[in-house]
């Protein structure tokens, strides 16, 4: 016993003193990699012949070369240049030099004398080409060196007259791009004088290549001469007769650059006077040019045409009477010199008042032009836009139409007089003529009213098959002015006709005639009895409401009347409550009326000038008024954010420019509410298996917060950094209660790790994208993490969640600063209706074609982004990715969809009903571009293992529109 109790007294008493080994310091590893240079040395000595060289010179060219490899590099190519013999591999290593000088960080101006110096012992014509384009690149990075650029300058004039073609253009391009816009030629020059001087001198240094024998060179002449006008030169008017004298040139390439050269000159000089060649008239330098660019609308390229008649577009300081000309094939009077009264005296008296009979019909009229008559344009350009609306090339055809809306739009008069040409391209065989040629009349829509036999043929092209044809037509009946009663009604009837073979036109067909009785109420006005059929003494028949065409006739009535005091005294009792039941059924085609003696004294309350103003002040106050709950008890400060949401939905409904801004509130208040009721007091002071239920329900609500927290992000636009920041803000708090939640009710330590791990990962990914709105989330619950942050980093994973529940119920309701400019995205699906009880019948197996029509409202890229989704009564479910050519843009954030959705299924005892609905795909993953951006930016020699990994992208979809139910049947197949 004894001995025992020894024995414990020296293991209670006994100290073992442990004396730490010094540590031999940690060797410290640096990487190295192979050079670029002595691999390409090493590859460069192994070859044998110029074909292996060439075949290295290649391979390396596929390799990315470092910034700090680059000079070495570029040594050893210059090295191997002197030495071979091969013009290839000369090329090649030309064309390499340039290359290597558009690295970034690389400044080339160590290898300019080099480069030059190569110039000078080198005997083939395409190397010379290759380094004159390595200088233009090394011009080119250097823009700030003078020195430089200018010695390129004089390589370039000294090369310009090497007999290769090709080493013109380049010594060509190298002026243009590189010659001084403000500084002299030569540095002999000194002052202002000999400065404008030296811009002559480069000028005229180019222009003389104006006249090369080869078409190749004249092209980049002329290029160099506008590549000179891009960088700022002023060009000058002396080159303007060599420019016009290009325009007749026989290769098309050259044709194009000289109208582009002269309608520059047109734009610097339009007031200048030239004459005209064999006369003494002169005109507007402007005019001249217009009516050269108009003769070559009759080129025969069909490029040159087409440019000619984009050109002419652009022209907008012509004269009216040059401008009319290109509408009529013979040549005006006014644009032909007219004699005075005296020279027409004098050649009367010098031919003799009577025939002396001695010559045969010497007293004939002359039909010979006389010599004193002189045209103002030429006889080729006259009728300039009839041949470009003539021509057998639809893109000539195109260009002379955008070109006569150009003009149009800025002539009053002009436009009149092109109406009639327009129209007739109406009936043009290429679809995309006749869309184009609707979308230039409903441009110059203000400045025209059609006749009768105009708008005869406009209405025509309502028979027209394409969908697109017949929606631009009504949109441009829309704004278009008619000048009869009798327009009216025609295009009433047409209209009409198209209802009935083109039933999926309603929607277009309704507001096609919404904007034309409110553009036409006195026109409207005697038609009414007819168009209600109404008689003065009996009482006709009640029409059917269901009728679409009745309809159409009502809402062109209506808002006729609305502009029209006189009018509802003509209508019938019938009418009276048609019109109730239209204004609540379609109340954006049916304006709001004061029809006497009905009760329907109605007035629209939403027109108040001040409610927009009255309603986004409510806005703020509900904000404020929110932000003040943190000292309300848990039933208070939710009561309060009930209420408030409640408040925010009504005044979304109320006022539709307020919308997208109170939506957004009311969700975001929705996720304070969810987060609140989870994190409430009653859930924590239990044992889990005392709440179960509690905690499946606050599991849901961090579901849902996530969920809306998507919706916040992605459906809506126009959201600045702090909203997107805040959003985050509560998307994190959502993600933190689901890891305690986590932790509370599964058993295992492997799972909670990895958990704490992507919470931690998370916060550092918050903290990277929204470094700058740091500062305005202080005392919120990321603010406080970011605090413990190292604390977070060490500890394990049951403190790391004890920390993240106090913080969690400590933090309060991060205000959510005012939207101003935020759009709701919305959808709305006009076809199919859902309306219909007849099935679409179809053959188990085989497929149906359901055509989906929808109008999308403030969406983002929606190509990428918008689904169709298809819900089967079995819970089938198919999503289907339109085309990008079934989206158009009729307006600034609004496009169309138009695409067929082919549906199967397998035999049904009865029909059945289908969901369709559209969806809004989106990714996370576009929030964390910025993170890695910056590992982008890392050199070789950095580590990025110190970078956490970024955050895994969560894809999902969001339906943004009503669902629509349609019946299908699925029959048997027949054996």
């Amino acid at each position: 016993m004894a001995a025992h109790l020894k024995k414990r007294v020296y293991e209670e008493f006994s100290k073992v003193v442990q004396i730490p080994q010094e540590e031999a310091p940690a060797k410290k590893l640096r990487l190295s990699k192979p050079s670029k240079s002595a691999a390409l040395h090493i590859d460069l000595c192994k070859a044998t012949n110029s074909t292996d060289a060439l075949q290295y010179l290649l391979h390396f060219a596929r390799k990315p070369v470092e910034t700090e490899s680059v000079e070495g590099v570029v040594r050893i190519l210059l090295e191997h240049y002197y030495k071979e013999t091969d013009n290839s591999v000369r090329l090649k290593i030309a064309s390499l030099l340039g290359l290597l000088s558009k690295t970034q960080g690389f400044s080339p101006d160590c290898i300019v004398d080099d480069a030059i110096n190569t110039l000078n012992n080198e005997k083939s014509h395409q190397v010379l080409a290759q380094l004159l384009d390595t200088l233009l690149v090394i011009g080119t990075q250097l823009p700030e060196s003078p020195a430089v650029r200018q010695r390129l300058i004089e390589v370039a004039c000294k090369h310009l007259s090497d007999m290769y073609f090709g080493v013109r253009n380049k010594c060509l391009q190298l002026l243009g791009c590189l010659g001084m816009v403000d500084s002299p030629l030569s540095k002999d020059n000194e002052g202002l004088g000999t400065s404008l001087g030296a811009v002559r001198e480069v000028q005229s240094i180019i222009s003389d290549y104006f006249g090369d024998q080869d078409p190749r060179v004249r092209t980049a002449a002329l290029k160099a001469m506008l590549q000179l006008h891009e960088r700022g030169m002023k060009i000058h008017e002396i080159i303007y007769e060599q420019a016009c004298r290009l325009l007749s040139d026989d290769y098309e390439q050259v044709r194009s650059a000289a109208v582009q050269m002269v309608w520059v000159l047109s734009q610097l000089y339009p007031e200048s006077i030239v004459p005209i060649p064999s006369s003494n008239e002169e005109i507007r330098l402007v005019d001249d040019v217009f009516g050269k660019i108009s003769h070559m609308v009759s080129d025969g390229s069909w490029m040159v045409r087409v440019q000619a008649a984009k050109t002419l577009g652009s022209m907008l300081q012509v004269s009216p009477h040059f401008l009319e000309q290109t509408l009529d094939k013979k040549l005006m009077s006014d644009l032909r010199r007219k004699r005075t009264a005296h020279e027409r005296a004098k050649d009367l008296f010098a031919s003799g008042e009577f025939s002396s009979g001695r010559k045969w019909a010497d007293d004939a009229p002359k039909e010979k032009l006389d010599t004193n008559t002189v045209n103002l344009i030429a006889s080729g350009a006259c009728g300039a836009f009839v041949h470009g609306l003539e021509d057998e090339m639809f893109e000539v055809r195109i260009a002379a139409v955008e070109a006569l809306s150009k003009l149009a739009q800025s002539s009053a008069s002009f436009a009149e007089k092109c109406l009639d040409f327009l129209v007739d391209m109406f009936n043009d065989e290429i679809e995309e003529v006749r869309l184009q040629s609707i979308h230039v009349l409903r441009e110059i829509s203000t400045h025209i009213t059609l006749r009768e036999d105009q708008l005869d043929t406009v209405l025509a092209v309502l028979e027209d098959s394409s969908r697109d044809i017949r929606e631009a037509l009504h949109e441009l009946i829309c704004y278009t002015n008619v000048s009869t009663k009798e327009c009216v009604q025609l295009a009433l009837l047409e209209l009409l006709k198209n209802l009935n073979k083109y039933p999926t036109d309603r929607n277009s067909v309704w507001k096609c005639l919404k904007f034309m009785g409110s553009r036409h109420p006195t026109l409207v006005l005697p038609l009414v009895p007819e168009l209600l059929s109404t008689h003065p003494y009996f009482d006709t028949p009640e029409p059917d409401m269901d009728d679409p065409a009745y309809i159409a006739v009502l809402v062109l009535v209506f808002n006729a009347a609305k502009s029209c005091p006189t009018m509802p005294a003509l209508f019938s009792d019938h009418t009276f409550r048609h019109y109730a039941y239209l204004r609540d059924s379609l109340s954006h085609l049916v304006p709001p009326l004061r029809l006497p003696g009905s009760g329907l004294d109605v007035v629209d309350s939403r027109c108040g000038s001040g409610s927009v103003e009255s309603a986004q002040l409510f806005l703020q106050q509900s904000l404020i008024r929110v932000s003040t709950i943190q000292n309300l008890e848990a039933p208070g400060a939710q009561d309060l954010l009930d209420f408030t949401i409640r408040d925010l939905r009504r005044l979304g409904e109320l006022q539709t420019e307020l919308a997208g801004a109170a939506d957004f509130c009311a969700t975001y208040l929705r996720c304070q509410l969810l987060l609140m009721k989870a994190l409430q007091e009653k859930l924590w002071n239990m044992a889990v298996p005392l709440c179960l239920k509690q905690n499946v329900t606050a599991t849901a609500a961090a579901q849902q917060i996530l969920e809306e927290t998507y919706k916040l992000e992605f459906l809506y636009s126009g959201l600045d950094s702090r909203q997107v920041a805040t959003i985050h803000h509560v998307r994190l708090q959502a993600k933190a209660l689901q890891l305690i939640l986590t932790a509370r009710t599964r058993q295992g330590l492997d799972p909670l790790i990895s958990s704490c791990e992507k919470f931690l990962q998370d916060i550092e990914s918050f903290q990277r994208l929204f470094l700058t709105e740091l500062p305005h989330l202080q005392d919120s619950f990321v603010d406080k993490l970011l605090e413990l942050m190292p604390r977070l980093s060490s500890c394990k994973p049951v403190e790391l969640v004890k920390i993240l529940q106090t913080t969690l119920r400590q933090s309060g309701l991060l205000q959510l600063r005012l939207p101003e400019q935020i759009h709701r995205a919305t959808a709305t699906i006009i076809e199919p209706t859902g309306e219909s009880d007849n099935p679409l019948r179809f053959t188990s197996g085989l497929v149906v074609a359901l055509d989906i029509d929808a109008t999308l409202e403030h969406v983002q890229d929606p190509q990428n982004t918008v689904k169709v989704q298809v819900l089967y009564p079995d819970g089938q479910s198919h999503v289907i990715h339109p085309k990008p050519a079934d989206f158009r843009k009729p307006g600034p954030d609004r496009h169309r969809l138009i695409t067929q959705v082919y549906l199967s299924h397998t035999a049904w005892t009865e029909p059945s009903q289908i969901e369709v609905r559209l969806l809004l795909a989106y990714s996370s993953s576009s929030t964390s571009l910025s993170s890695s951006s910056s590992a982008s930016k890392l050199g070789w020699s950095d580590s990025i293992d110190s970078l956490p990994p970024p955050e895994a992208a969560v894809e999902g979809t969001i339906p943004f529109s009503k669902s629509v139910k349609v019946f299908i049947m699925p029959k048997p197949a027949r054996r």
